[in-house]
């Protein structure tokens, strides 16, 4: 801080006012600058490492933390007493916002370099799952004790703390009575993904409404479906009702496809088309096809073909496929397939 000793020198206030504030932020500047350039060096070193890009977003608040620090530390320049406590709360500010982002950094590392080396894609939907809701607990903790250290650095909130411990006891019981919803989704939230009930990218049906798993929060889980909407549903109902989860073990389906058809219907000639039309499909796994009667009426019969698919959106994909060249098929080649009205007519 010798510099700061110099600057003390001069005799105009103002004139040493600008020079410490230029020094501050030529230091500021220079500290990102530099540790930029370090973690870039380090990324030309350590290529195989994936922290050192995630880290890099954490210069903006380690320049907020040097430049206040060095603001505080500059002797006479920060006489005031209501000025100095606001660069104390935007150090403290900065301070909490420069851990969340180091931490965000770390597990981001931590799942990018996960996800170079995984080989079970459940297993990494499972891990980024997990990841993502412990970087959410980890930034809201940060931030709340961050924020409770701003506030002891009020007077008042200290002297009103200590006159609270008393009634400790009573305000846990008030305050846990009255935020009982949002604790309950906390800890649903904790469940979900510890649990391995639903994760990030799995196929849900919710409330019939079949959707890919988006994001999963603290509070709440968005759904998108199939026409792009996304359905917001709070996490606890994920621990207290039932719920499809088409891909938690395997994201391979079986798909069906009903059709009602004439009695006239060449089912072994059906059969061979399903099955020529499988094999020229790039959405078949190759594993599993059937075409069977599997009911009757007086008018129609019911013909169910069933495939299987590698994943939801590709068995929705064949379905959709089948269906279209199977009626077409048989609009051509066999027109006295389709399902017809009977009528009977009577004499005189």
């Amino acid at each position: 801080m010798g510099w700061f000793v110099s600057f003390h020198g001069y005799r105009d206030p103002v004139l040493r006012l600008l020079l410490t504030l230029l020094a501050v932020t030529a230091v500021t500047l220079a500290t990102g600058w530099l540790v930029d350039r370090s973690l870039q060096r380090a990324a030309a070193r350590h290529p195989e490492s994936p922290l050192w890009a995630p880290l890099r977003r954490c210069r903006v608040p380690l320049q907020f933390v040097v430049a206040t620090g060095l603001l505080l530390a500059a002797p006479h320049l920060v006489d005031d007493p209501d000025l100095r406590h606001a660069l104390v709360l935007v150090a403290l500010a900065a301070t909490g916002w420069l851990v969340v982002r180091v931490s965000a950094a770390v597990l981001d590392g931590v799942l990018l370099r996960y996800e170079t080396s995984a080989g079970d894609p459940a297993r990494l939907q499972r891990v980024r799952t997990q990841l993502g809701m412990l970087r959410r607990v980890v930034s809201a903790l940060i931030a709340v004790v961050t924020m409770a250290v701003m506030l002891l650095t009020f007077t008042a909130a200290r002297t009103l703390g200590a006159s609270l411990l008393a009634s400790a006891g009573i305000l846990g019981i008030v305050a846990g009575v009255a935020a009982q919803g949002t604790l309950g989704n906390f800890f649903a939230g904790l469940q979900i993904a510890f649990s391995d009930t639903v994760r990030i990218g799995d196929t849900v049906v919710v409330e019939g409404q079949q959707g890919t798993v988006e994001e999963i929060t603290l509070s709440y889980l968005v759904v998108r479906l199939w026409d792009y909407r996304r359905l917001v549903v709070p996490v606890s109902y994920f621990v207290s009702k039932p719920f499809e989860n088409w891909t938690r073990r395997d994201p391979g389906l079986l798909a069906s496809v009903l059709l009602h058809l004439d009695h006239a219907t060449p089912v072994p000639a059906l059969r061979e088309r399903l099955r020529e039309t499988l094999a020229a499909s790039s959405h078949w796994d190759g594993q599993e096809w059937a075409l069977r009667v599997v009911d009757a009426t007086p008018s129609t019969i019911v013909v169910r073909a069933t495939m299987t698919a590698r994943s939801p959106d590709e068995t929705f994909e064949l379905r959709a496929a089948v269906r279209e060249d199977l009626i077409a098929y048989l609009r051509t080649e066999h027109p006295e397939a389709l399902p017809r009205l009977r009528t009977t007519a009577e004499e005189g």
